[in-house]
């Protein structure tokens, strides 16, 4: 019996992602909302990571950790995306099996880098708020980097142990996957052994991250809402909060999904749901983040404008 499971183990060289099993028809239609949310992805994220590198207003270190925060968006939804489109017009969906542990190896390294990277730009607005005056010492070019630097470190580490212990499990003869891409969860799913140590590292690891990261955010917040509230002028309570507004609607949206999905013992029951929630955070949340920046922000929005239109300088 071990022989045969060990037979069917290595037969097991690729993966079917079921996806979204409805008609051809509403395929299509899923392909191009999909192909579409990609695009504006693309462009939305790509502008933003030029206008934030050309324009010497936005080199600061607000704007270089925004910059950081497009290319990662940028990053984990092209892991997801691309691949999810052909599989809306092939009739097999495959993925081989090294296709699929790098595609959960990249998505767990830039979302799990994302969310430091979330906790470091709460830090960057606290020091900015709390301690003006010794801002340009605590947020100098080279703590910048060092920070971005830390925070890829950070989602290496969880991308190896994830990726590791998922793809250290048998998956005997069973190779379909139900979901649009190759998440821990999933692949868990159809393993032919005991998953009980896997399921508790991702939901101890997962947890610990979304703690750790979220007590960073909601710390730098309190001291930032104790600083604003010593304002006396409500408009100048009203201009130093505004900076912080669309990086709470970002850290709100990112770590509302990761939650549910990831950090709490049922987030593995329901694969509909688990997919549902996967496309707002691999797709829907890379594409609205750059609005959420811009919309926001005046400056961001003529620069954005002059990109976006090609406007030239008059004579």
């Amino acid at each position: 019996m071990k022989n045969e499971l060990t037979r069917n183990f290595s037969e097991v060289t690729e993966f079917i992602l079921l996806g979204f099993r409805t008609i051809p028809e509403l395929q299509i239609l899923l392909f191009l909302v999909f192909l579409l949310i990609y695009i504006f992805i693309l462009v939305g994220n790509i502008s933003m990571i030029i206008v934030t590198k050309v324009d010497a207003k936005f080199h600061t270190p607000m704007y270089f950790f925004l910059r950081n925060l497009s290319f990662l968006d940028l990053c984990y939804s092209t892991v997801i995306a691309p691949k999810t489109l052909a599989n809306f017009m092939s009739n097999e969906k495959k993925i081989s099996y090294n296709c699929c542990a790098a595609q959960l190896f990249f998505f767990a390294l830039f979302v799990t880098t994302e969310g430091f990277l979330l906790a470091v730009m709460a830090f960057d607005r606290f020091s900015a708020i709390c301690s003006p005056l010794l801002y340009p010492v605590h947020m100098s070019e080279k703590v910048c980097i060092r920070l971005v630097i830390g925070s890829y470190m950070c989602g290496g580490i969880n991308a190896i142990v994830h990726t590791g212990f998922t793809f250290s499990l048998r998956f005997c003869e069973e190779n379909r996957l139900d979901h649009f891409f190759c998440d821990a969860p999933a692949l868990i799913e159809i393993s032919c052994v005991d998953t009980f140590v896997n399921e508790i590292v991702i939901y101890v690891l997962s947890s610990l991250i979304i703690l750790t990261t979220t007590m960073v955010i909601v710390i730098s917040y309190a001291y930032i809402l104790s600083t604003v509230l010593k304002i006396p002028s409500t408009q100048g309570r009203k201009k130093t909060f505004s900076t912080c507004g669309s990086h709470v609607a970002v850290v709100s949206l990112f770590y509302g999904t990761l939650f549910f999905m990831y950090a709490q013992p049922g987030a593995m029951s329901s694969p509909q749901q688990i997919k549902i929630v996967a496309v707002f955070y691999t797709l829907v949340i890379p594409m609205l983040n750059p609005l959420i920046y811009s919309l926001r922000n005046r400056d961001m929005k003529d620069a954005m404008k002059k990109i976006l239109c090609n406007e030239l300088p008059s004579d």
